[in-house]
């Protein structure tokens, strides 16, 4: 059996965790680091707090699905969403690869690489745990 599925209650975990307590733990990461980045970088730019903008809705929406069982498939379903737009919004990364300007401006693009990398393995995770609980759904029909 694979090993990211708890034996016990047949869950699907990722770093030893729930989906829904990672994606809170990774909502709270994206927003402490775009005030981080923000700070270190003396940055003005509203561009800067996009990881905590678009950390603050997987922190929400992971919250409400551990709240709300029985809406946890459409809470967890926005969260991937958020994932998604987080790896999309990171892939601006290649853009600067591509030009020859990597990490011309280093914060952004430090802080677009961590968007692409940590989006990647986020999204990956949610989809990875839809498939498990597809497969327990049909396993208990």
């Amino acid at each position: 059996m694979n090993d990211n599925i708890d034996k016990k209650n047949q869950e699907f975990k990722a770093m030893g965790m729930t989906m829904e307590n990672l994606s809170i733990l990774y909502g709270i990461c994206l927003i402490i680091w775009g005030f981080i980045i923000s700070f270190l970088s003396n940055s003005d730019s509203f561009t800067s707090y996009i990881p905590s903008i678009l950390g603050l809705p997987i922190l929400i929406f992971s919250y409400l699905a551990k709240k709300y069982v029985s809406k946890k498939k459409m809470f967890m379903h926005i969260v991937v969403f958020f994932g998604l737009i987080i790896f999309f919004g990171g892939l601006d990364f290649l853009r600067s690869f591509i030009s020859g300007n990597m990490f011309a401006n280093y914060w952004a693009d430090i802080s677009k690489l961590m968007m692409l990398i940590t989006g990647l393995y986020f999204t990956l995770q949610c989809i990875k745990s839809f498939i498990h609980a597809r497969k327990m759904r049909e396993l208990n029909n």
